[in-house]
């Protein structure tokens, strides 16, 4: 194995570290916000549901990415370590800054921006369909989120004297948050893989994996607590609609080989949550923060990856 490909599985572990910390708040934001679990365990659940939803749920979406933006049978290492790098870097940066964004949308424009500086073809066909299940998801998730939250207020189980009750729920859809997490999120990271033939599908979904659980144990908390208590003050059953639409939406999306954003389904089930309870709920000053990273992040992958990828011709690399 060359010293390049080495570089790439080095590079594409380390993104996928940094994902599952991005992601925590929004797997175990809500669970950890309503105080129905402690910061260790839901880091630990979060953890090994991610692995598992990456090894065994993901390889449909692995293959869209892997083989369904770029037209080319097959790219070279030194392209894709361009495409990871640069997805890796700008969500790093907005760890750093602790924005919640989207690190689908820097990957997916990453690979745009690499494809078309080295003259490869690009299916913009497969963009433009995620780019409108992008725009549709936490609409959806908002009117979800709305409706769920009046559902479970009238629930019997919403009532103090079954508050257990929901507070279990919550926990539970946090897990299947994190399921989906795994599934959705770790073609960011390992779907070159499978475009440089690298590695097969499995390998590729349980390297990622692990990748994501150690970034959720070693980095998580400063999104868990950014997500969890910077954006909405919500009860029992508002925190179990919005984790529970959150999880549904995206697993949707999932079960036909697409990959959308986990933070723009969970804001927009939080913001109708939130609605639902009355508009002071919510903190639009945050909700703005994090509108501007998911604006700026497309634009930045596609600059970046194109930028990278002239640079890497240029000097002959």
């Amino acid at each position: 194995m060359s010293l390049i490909a080495i570089a790439l599985i080095v590079v594409a572990f380390a993104f996928a570290w940094s994902m599952g910390a991005h992601y925590t708040g929004a797997c175990m934001g809500m669970p950890y916000a309503a105080n129905t679990i402690r910061l260790r365990p839901a880091l630990l659940l979060m953890a090994l549901f991610t692995l598992l939803g990456a090894t065994f749920l993901s390889h449909a979406v692995l293959t869209t990415v892997g083989h369904g933006i770029v037209g080319a049978p097959r790219i070279s290492v030194g392209a894709a370590l361009c495409i990871v790098a640069v997805a890796f870097a700008l969500t790093t940066c907005f760890n750093l800054l602790r924005i919640p964004t989207s690190t689908i949308q820097i990957l997916v424009f990453a690979v745009a921006g690499v494809g078309m500086s080295l003259g490869l073809p690009i299916r913009w066909g497969t963009i433009e369909r995620l780019v409108v299940l992008w725009a549709a998801a936490p609409l959806v998730a908002l009117v979800l989120g709305f409706v769920f939250t009046h559902i479970l207020s009238r629930w019997p189980a919403a009532r103090s004297k079954s508050q257990p009750a929901i507070a279990r729920a919550l926990v539970a859809v946090g897990v299947l948050a994190s399921l989906t997490m795994g599934a959705n999120d770790v073609s960011n990271a390992t779907a070159v893989f499978l475009s440089t033939h690298l590695f097969g599908v499995f390998a590729a979904a349980f390297v990622g994996g692990l990748g994501l659980a150690l970034g959720v144990l070693t980095w998580g908390k400063p999104l868990l607590e950014k997500v969890a208590f910077d954006v909405v003050k919500m009860d029992l059953p508002m925190a179990t609609a919005a984790q529970g639409v959150q999880a549904l939406v995206v697993l949707a999306a999932v079960a036909f080989g697409y990959l959308t954003s986990m933070n723009q389904a969970l804001v927009g089930a939080m913001a109708g949550a939130g609605l639902a309870r009355g508009r002071d709920t919510v903190q639009w000053p945050a909700v703005k923060g994090i509108l501007k990273g998911w604006l700026v992040g497309p634009g930045a992958g596609f600059l970046c990856g194109y930028g990278a990828a002239f640079i890497v011709r240029w000097t002959g690399g």
